[in-house]
């Protein structure tokens, strides 16, 4: 009887040890509808070059729902530099909207400097299965971005391989993969 009244002692205090550790846990730091990133590549500029834009499809009116931020209007002055971050935001419907960010490394961390669709896949309504660099071994020779996004037009189709690719000059493009 006595081994019982531990056990049970001992699974009532772990219980509330998982359950005050539970209460103190802190917001997740990524949202759960993110389900594919890459930070990858890498840009610099003499502090006035305009960030990362694209016009959207004429087919779409952009809602401010959807895009997870809008590009900044102000610039500091002198020299920037920084990465790419490519990812993959599910919807209801478990499709996908894909977006690109160019940040900055400042004094005080990443900062946002802008975040636009990439319209060419978002048009195709996709259930993207992942999202890879080209590279991850950290070292990049030549500024720009190279990614491959995974995705399904039919969610029990097989996956196409689509680039994403930004030039020394900041130009975006998005082709359909021979892989």
């Amino acid at each position: 009887m006595r081994r019982r009244g531990l056990a049970l002692t001992s699974l009532l205090l772990g219980g509330w040890a998982l359950s005050a550790h539970a209460a103190e846990a802190p917001d997740p730091i990524l949202p759960a509808a993110i389900t594919f990133a890459t930070s990858t590549g890498y840009w610099e500029d003499d502090g006035s070059a305009p960030a990362v834009t694209r016009a959207p499809a004429a087919t779409s009116t952009p809602s401010p729902q959807a895009n997870p931020g809008s590009p900044t209007t102000t610039r500091p002055s002198g020299p920037r530099r920084g990465y790419y971050k490519l990812f993959a935001v599910r919807q209801a419907d478990r499709t996908a909207k894909v977006y690109l960010q160019q940040i900055a490394q400042t004094d005080d961390g990443p900062d946002i400097v802008s975040t636009v669709e990439v319209q060419e896949l978002n048009d195709l309504n996709p259930y993207v299965t992942d999202i890879r660099p080209e590279n991850s071994t950290g070292r990049l020779n030549e500024p720009g971005l190279f990614a491959m996004v995974y995705l399904k037009t039919d969610p029990d189709g097989d996956a196409d391989s689509w680039a994403v690719a930004i030039d020394e000059f900041g130009d975006i493009t998005v082709e359909k993969s021979g892989h």
